[in-house]
């Protein structure tokens, strides 16, 4: 299999390297079907290109065909829920509309990353949809689900995962939402 939109990069299927693979991300991809497995790829990269616009720019990745995972903050007197979003890195989130109604919260904001960091067990800048808390919501956009391929995090800073839209929609805790991104 091969992920062209890693543009240079070279990629082999995630579970062959579960050194670049946050712990959480690793075990959600061995409890996927192996047939669902085996579309997700993997690319070693420099840690310090993990942001989007600048891992795109190194490596010839097309920005339209990367998406960002946030975990969202929802607050109703003193509850606390949590929510990922996964929207195309061309959008931002409707944090404050779709979101903060979906978790029927009073006030939702990015989650602080001290506490993303935590409570997901993977890296700030690798947080990904895969391998979240079974509890959360993770809220997918219409047109991250739509998309041939994204690339998206791995956990850690010093790889990314590609996988097919479609498959981003079908994972664990996923909701797809029309509008998401804006």
């Amino acid at each position: 299999m091969t992920w062209p939109v890693l543009g240079t990069l070279h990629a082999v299927p995630a579970l062959d390297r579960p050194d670049l693979l946050a712990e959480p991300v690793a075990r959600a991809l061995k409890e996927l079907d192996p047939a669902d497995a085996a579309l997700v790829g993997v690319a070693e990269i420099d840690p310090t290109l993990a942001d989007t616009a600048e891992f795109c720019a190194a490596y010839g990745s097309p920005l339209d065909g990367s998406a960002n995972c946030v975990v969202v903050a929802g607050r109703r007197g003193e509850a606390v829920r949590y929510a990922a979003c996964l929207v195309l890195a061309t959008t931002r989130a409707d944090v404050n509309g779709l979101v903060r109604r979906r978790l029927d919260a009073r006030k939702a904001s990015f989650a602080p990353m001290d506490d993303a960091v935590a409570i997901t067990g993977m890296e700030y800048g690798g947080i990904t949809p895969v391998g979240l808390p079974a509890d959360w919501p993770v809220l997918v956009d219409a047109a991250v689900a739509a998309a041939p391929a994204v690339v998206i995090g791995s956990g850690v800073r010093h790889s990314k995962l590609a996988l097919p839209g479609e498959l981003a929609a079908r994972l664990p805790g996923v909701e797809v939402v029309e509008g998401l991104g804006r």
